[in-house]
């Protein structure tokens, strides 16, 4: 599929925190991101959640993706935060309810093709028992 998307992603840096450690947590799941220092956050833009959506398939946590995508869905945009300890390790872990003391990293994700239904199937798929279905409905 080819499709067209901005990604930005932003995290505050608090006094205690190491820049560079909240950097890596960014560039762990977003490969490919160059995390810059602006006033107290850093802030990155991806085109591509690929490696995003490899990490939603092997912690199997694509209906938690979706979920997270559609609630949060706003004409051709959603977003989402994540917490920064979980990603510092590779890990994909959405933050809902309160924010960590330490903030948590924001994303916000433009669609321009396909629509935003076709991207998020892609993102993360559909499931079936927890298995990944396709549109003719084929795990």
């Amino acid at each position: 599929m080819i499709y067209s998307i901005d990604v930005q992603i932003t995290a505050p840096v608090k006094d205690t925190e190491i820049p560079d450690r909240v950097a890596t947590a960014i560039e762990n799941v977003f490969p490919g991101a160059e995390p810059e220092e602006q006033h107290g956050e850093l802030v990155a833009e991806v085109h591509s959640l690929d490696h995003f959506s490899e990490l939603l398939h092997r912690q199997e946590i694509l209906d938690t993706a979706r979920g997270e995508f559609f609630d949060s869905h706003r004409g051709d945009a959603f977003s989402f935060d994540l917490k920064k300890q979980a990603a510092f390790e590779g890990v994909v872990n959405f933050a809902v309810g309160n924010p960590d003391e330490l903030g948590d990293i924001h994303v916000r994700v433009r669609v321009e093709e396909p629509s935003f239904e076709e991207f998020v199937d892609h993102v993360a798929p559909p499931t079936e028992e927890g298995k990944p279905v396709d549109a003719d409905g084929d795990r």
